[in-house]
């Protein structure tokens, strides 16, 4: 079992990684990758479901009283046109946690009503013109999609409320890394399905039922593993998500924990992770001597751990991060060997989990 393991990032699962990450999913308007992924995901399961908004969920034993989640969440950060100026410059504010200082000169695509992309450029003045240093903010930020005017915009099909995503596409550096836009937390959607194939491979036969959760809207407070938690009523929910690598420049390790890219995933301690579950998952991490690290967090996980930890009258949860460098940006960072052990650490805590497992701290 532990060969096959090895072989978890093959060309064809890369392969659908690439179309995956390309395919548009900002929050909000996920269908299109959300489609992109269940049809990666159907000969792996038994049923799936897709909810009013758009998360989507394929289950393994769905007959089974005894429910986990797997999840993840399938949204990305964009950009909602919020005015159109006379002279055909458009303004925008933010859909999730887009990050104006990386906009000046980048390439997006307008998604319009019928289908169409537009394309447009966020415009900066040049250096030689500017008097004094100027930020880029989300009130001086504009897309110039060539037109002169209004009337022009409209007649191509953008209007307010249109969403506007960037164009950057996947790509794999030096044999190393996974880059790109969306890989927070497309990457978590790759990595439950590939579970999901593994489990398949495999031949297993879990004692309860699984159900691989591709959430939407948590970018912008959870949204989506809010609605589907009460829908399912699970008993566990195992979470994954990226987190940073504070080992690149400019970044505070005192402030901000010591978290690196090729060190393995990393374990939350926070409130809303429930310990008996994370011991669980922190000892099968050893006994597959899976590397690992540690995260604490005040409060809030800030992920969609919290979400259902919070929900059905308590579920049971724990979250499992992804470090990765440059979070927000286009040129999102991850670490093959990270992914293929998160991948392998969610696989085989399943295989950990009893039928009917009792978490509760005493009884």
């Amino acid at each position: 079992m532990e060969e096959t393991l090895n072989n978890i990032l093959t060309p064809e699962a890369e392969a659908f990684l690439e179309n995956y990450l390309n395919t548009p999913s900002p929050t909000g308007f996920e269908w299109n990758g959300q489609k992109a992924w269940l049809d990666y995901l159907r000969p792996y399961i038994d049923e799936y479901r897709v909810d009013n908004y758009g998360t989507t969920y394929g289950i393994i034993n769905p007959s089974a009283p005894y429910k986990v989640v797997i999840e993840a969440h399938a949204d990305e950060i964009s950009w909602f046109v919020h005015y159109i100026s006379e002279d055909g410059f458009i303004y925008l504010i933010r859909n999730g946690s887009s990050d104006a200082a990386i906009a000046p000169s980048k390439r997006v695509n307008i998604h319009t009503r019928d289908g169409r992309t537009v394309k447009a450029v966020f415009g900066w003045p040049a250096m030689h013109l500017r008097k004094e240093e100027i930020t880029p903010k989300v009130d001086n930020l504009f897309l110039d999609c060539g037109c002169s005017n209004r009337e022009e915009v409209e007649k191509l099909g953008i209007h307010i409320g249109c969403v506007a995503t960037y164009e950057d596409k996947f790509m794999i550096l030096n044999d190393r890394f996974y880059l790109g836009r969306a890989i927070d937390n497309r990457i978590g959607g790759f990595m439950i399905a590939q579970v999901a194939r593994l489990l398949k491979e495999q031949n297993i036969n879990l004692p309860y039922g699984l159900y691989i959760v591709n959430s939407v809207q948590e970018e912008v407070g959870l949204h989506g593993a809010e609605m589907v938690a009460q829908t399912i009523k699970p008993n566990i929910a195992l979470v994954t998500d990226v987190g940073h690598d504070t080992n690149t420049p400019m970044i505070n390790k005192i402030k901000n924990g010591d978290f690196k890219v090729g060190s393995g995933p990393v374990l939350a301690y926070a409130p809303s992770v429930h310990n008996k579950l994370l011991d669980l998952i922190v000892d099968t991490a050893n006994q597959q001597e899976i590397r690992f690290q540690r995260e604490a967090n005040s409060r809030t996980t800030g992920t969609d751990t919290d979400a259902f930890a919070y929900s059905s009258g308590g579920v049971v949860s724990a979250l499992i991060s992804l470090p990765m460098r440059y979070m927000h940006t286009t040129v999102e960072m991850v670490h093959k060997s990270d992914v293929e052990n998160v991948i392998k650490l969610i696989y085989h805590t399943l295989l950990n989990i009893e039928a009917n497992h009792d978490f509760r701290y005493f009884k």
